[in-house]
C-alpha cells in the first residue's frame, strides 16, 4: 500500500503527472481563448462583410442617383432648346415675313443663352436668316446648305444632333437641327454651347474625390470637371466600363466592379444614358476612397479582436486555474493514499460537479480505509470459513464412511453366511437383508448425486400445470406398505386442485417429506392433505412423531445434519434429505413452513401456485416412472 520514493517507475509517473497538469492547464487556456477568438472573428467577419456590402450598395446607389439626375438635366436642357426652336421653325417664308422671323430668331437668342448661333433654312435648304452672338446677322443670303447633314437628317427625322466639336479649342459645341411641322417651313439649325452641361457635371460630388463626366455617342469626352481633359479631345471608348455601357453589356443596376477610370486609377463607376442624344453620364469614385470606411471598420474590428483576445486569455487563464486546481488537489490526495496514508482527504469548494467529485473521492478513500482496517478480520473470517468447510468435509467423510461401511459390512456378513449351508428360510432372510443393504446404499448414492447436482446448478425447473390428485395417489401407493409394516396409519386426503410446478421436483420434495414422516413416526399416524388459500394450495404433511426442539429447527435443513433419537434406525442416511427439499423449494419458489411440538409431532407445509382446472381435460403430465428416493433424514422425527 506504499510507494517508494526511489523507484524510477514512480519518478517517471510523477513526471508524467506534472506534464499532464501542464498540458491540461495550457489546453483549457487555449481552448477557452480559441472558442472566444473563433466567435469574435466570425462575428467580426460577418459584420465586416455586411458593412462592406451596405457601404458599397450605398455608394453605388448614390452614384446611380447622381448619374440619373445629371442625365435627366442634360436631357431636359436639350428638350427645352428643342421646344424654343420649334416656335421659330414653324413660320412661313415670304418677303414680308422675313423681318418678322428675324425678330423671332433674335428673341430666341436672348431667351436661350446656350444657343450661340441660329440659322433658318427654307424648304429647299437655302439660308434665309443667320443670327449670331459672335458675328453680324445675315438676311437672305440664299446660301445652298441642302447637302449638309443637319438639313438632310432634320428633314428626314425631324431632329438632328450633331457631334461635339470645339470652337477655337476652348469650348465644346453641338449642332442641333429641327424641322418645322409643315414641309414648307424649312429647318432651323442652332449651334449650342455645351458649357451648361459642364456646369451640371461639375456640381456632382461623390465623396472627396468622386467626379462625373459625359461621353458622347462616339466615345469622346463632352463634359468633365477638369476642362483640360475635355479640351484634350481624347477618345475614352477603350475604357472597360465605357465600352460595356455603349454596347449595352453593363447593367445599370448591377453591383459595379472596380475598373480603370479616365485618370488611370481604379474606380467604382455608375452610369446613366441621356435619352435624346445617345450620350452616357458616368460617376466615378476611387476604390481607395470607397474602401476607406471598410478598412477603418476592419481596423476597428481588429483592435477590438485583439482586446477581446487578451481578455479571453486572462479569463481563460483564471478559468483554467479554477478548473485545474481541484484536479491537482485530487491528484495530490491520490498520491498520498498511494503512499499508504489512507486518512488523506481533499477539500474542494467549487459548488459544482468538481466538488461532488471530491466528496465521492473522500467517500471512496473512507471506504478504502474501512476495507483496509477490516482486512485482517475478513481474512480471519475467511480462514474460519475454510476451517468450517474442512470440518464439514471431515464430518461428511466420517458420516459417509460410517453409513457406507455399515451396509458394506452387512453385505460381507451376508455373503459369508450364504457360503455356508443353511436352511431355505434362513437363506431367504439373509437375502432380504442383503437387498435392504443394497437399497440403503442406493439411497445414499442418490442423495449424494442430488446434492451435487444442486450445488453445480445442474438442474433446471420446467413448470407445467397438472392435477395434484395423481401425485397424491403416487404417495399413497409408495408409502402404504412401509406404514403398515410399522403399524402406523397413513392417510392421504384427496384433492381435485390443479397446480403449476415442476412435476419431478415437486414429487421429489413430497417423497422426501412423507418418507421422513413415516420413517420416524413410531406410533400414531401420518396425514397428507391439501388446503386452498386464495391463489395458492397448501400441501401439508402431519405426523405424530417425537417433534423437533425449537432451538434445533433452523439446523435441520443443513447438509449432513442428523440428530440422534430413540426412533432413529440404522438407515438414517447422510442427513441430506431435508437439505435437498430446502434447495428444491427455493429453486421452485415454493415456500416451506415447519411447526413442531416436542412429544406430539410435526407439520410441514408446502405452498404451491394454484391454477384453474381446464374445461376439457388434457392428459396430465406423467410422473417419473423410477422408484422413489427416500433420502436420509436430518432430524430425529423425520
Amino acid at each position: 500500500m506504499s510507494l517508494r520514493g526511489g523507484d524510477p517507475n514512480n519518478r517517471l509517473s510523477m513526471f508524467s503527472l506534472a506534464n499532464l497538469r501542464g498540458r491540461i492547464f495550457v489546453k483549457y487556456v487555449l481552448l477557452f481563448a480559441g472558442i472566444v477568438s473563433v466567435a469574435l472573428i466570425a462575428n467580426g467577419l460577418v459584420d465586416i462583410w455586411f458593412s462592406s456590402r451596405e457601404q458599397m450598395e450605398l455608394l453605388t446607389r448614390i452614384q446611380r442617383e447622381q448619374a440619373n439626375a445629371a442625365a435627366a438635366k442634360i436631357g431636359q436642357f436639350v428638350r427645352e432648346i428643342e421646344g424654343q426652336m420649334a416656335w421659330v421653325a414653324q413660320g412661313t417664308w415670304s418677303a414680308e415675313g422675313l423681318e418678322a422671323r428675324h425678330v423671332e430668331a433674335l428673341r430666341l437668342l436672348r431667351q436661350v443663352p446656350a444657343i450661340t448661333e441660329l440659322t433658318l433654312l427654307d424648304a429647299s435648304g437655302r439660308e434665309q436668316i443667320k443670327v449670331s452672338r459672335l458675328s453680324i446677322d445675315v438676311l437672305g443670303s440664299q446660301v445652298d446648305r441642302s447637302k449638309e447633314a443637319a438639313f438632310v437628317e432634320a428633314t428626314q427625322r425631324k431632329v438632328y444632333y450633331g457631334p461635339v466639336y470645339f470652337r477655337e479649342e476652348s469650348e465644346p459645341y453641338m449642332t442641333l437641327a429641327l424641322a418645322g411641322a409643315r414641309r414648307d417651313a424649312g429647318v432651323g439649325i442652332a449651334e449650342v454651347n455645351l458649357k451648361f452641361i459642364w456646369d451640371v457635371v461639375s456640381r456632382i460630388k461623390v465623396g472627396e474625390r468622386g467626379e462625373a463626366f459625359v461621353i458622347d455617342a462616339q466615345g469622346r469626352l463632352v463634359a468633365h470637371p477638369d476642362i483640360s481633359l475635355v479640351l484634350s479631345n481624347f477618345d475614352f471608348s477603350h475604357l472597360t466600363h465605357v465600352r460595356s455601357a455603349r454596347v449595352g453589356m453593363l447593367d445599370a443596376n448591377a453591383q459595379p466592379d472596380p475598373v480603370e477610370g479616365i485618370r488611370g486609377e481604379r474606380v467604382l463607376a455608375a452610369h446613366a444614358s441621356v435619352g435624346p442624344l445617345g450620350w452616357l453620364v458616368f460617376v466615378e469614385l476611387p476604390v481607395a476612397e470607397a474602401y476607406a470606411p471598410i478598412k477603418a471598420s476592419v481596423l476597428r474590428a481588429a483592435a477590438l479582436l485583439v482586446a477581446a483576445l487578451a481578455l479571453a486569455f486572462v479569463v481563460g487563464l483564471a478559468f483554467a486555474r479554477r478548473f485545474v486546481a481541484p484536479i491537482r488537489a485530487l491528484q495530490a490526495s491520490a498520491e498520498q493514499i498511494g503512499r499508504g496514508d489512507l486518512g488523506q482527504r481533499t477539500s474542494i469548494k467549487t459548488g459544482d460537479e468538481l466538488e461532488a467529485l471530491g466528496e465521492q473521492f473522500n467517500r471512496m478513500a473512507a471506504q478504502l480505509q474501512d476495507s483496509y482496517a477490516t482486512l485482517e478480520r475478513r481474512v480471519e473470517e475467511r480462514t474460519h470459513e475454510l476451517e468450517m468447510a474442512n470440518l464439514a468435509k471431515s464430518r461428511f467423510l466420517a458420516v459417509a464412511s460410517h453409513d457406507l461401511r455399515q451396509p458394506l459390512h452387512a453385505l460381507g456378513l451376508f455373503v459369508a453366511q450364504l457360503q455356508t449351508s443353511m436352511e431355505k428360510a434362513e437363506r431367504d432372510r439373509v437375502i432380504a437383508r442383503a437387498d435392504a443393504a443394497v437399497h440403503a446404499m442406493n439411497e445414499l448414492f442418490d442423495a449424494l448425486l442430488d446434492i451435487s447436482k444442486l450445488d453445480a446448478a445442474g438442474l433446471a425447473a420446467n413448470p407445467v400445470e397438472f392435477p395434484i390428485a395423481r401425485l397424491l395417489r403416487r404417495l399413497e401407493a409408495t408409502f402404504a406398505g412401509p406404514a403398515r409394516q410399522k403399524s402406523v396409519s397413513l392417510r392421504i386426503l384427496p384433492s381435485s386442485a390443479w397446480v403449476r410446478s415442476d412435476v419431478v421436483m415437486l414429487e421429489r420434495i413430497l417423497l422426501n417429506l412423507v418418507s421422513n414422516a413415516v420413517r420416524y413416526t413410531a406410533k400414531g399416524g401420518v396425514v397428507v392433505g391439501c388446503r386452498r388459500r386464495g391463489e395458492a394450495l397448501r400441501i401439508e404433511i402431519w405426523d405424530s412423531g417425537p417433534g423437533i426442539p425449537a432451538d434445533q429447527r433452523h439446523a435441520i435443513f443443513a447438509e449432513f445434519v442428523r440428530f440422534a433419537g430413540p426412533q432413529r434406525d440404522g438407515a438414517g442416511g447422510l442427513g441430506l434429505g431435508l437439505a435437498i427439499v430446502d434447495r428444491l423449494c427455493r429453486m421452485l419458489s415454493h415456500p416451506l413452513e415447519l411447526n413442531s411440538i416436542v412429544g406430539k409431532g410435526s407439520r410441514f407445509a408446502l405452498i404451491v401456485p394454484l391454477v384453474a382446472a381446464p374445461l376439457r381435460l388434457a392428459p396430465p403430465p406423467e410422473l417419473t416412472p423410477e422408484p422413489p428416493r427416500m433420502a436420509g433424514a436430518s432430524h430425529p422425527a423425520h
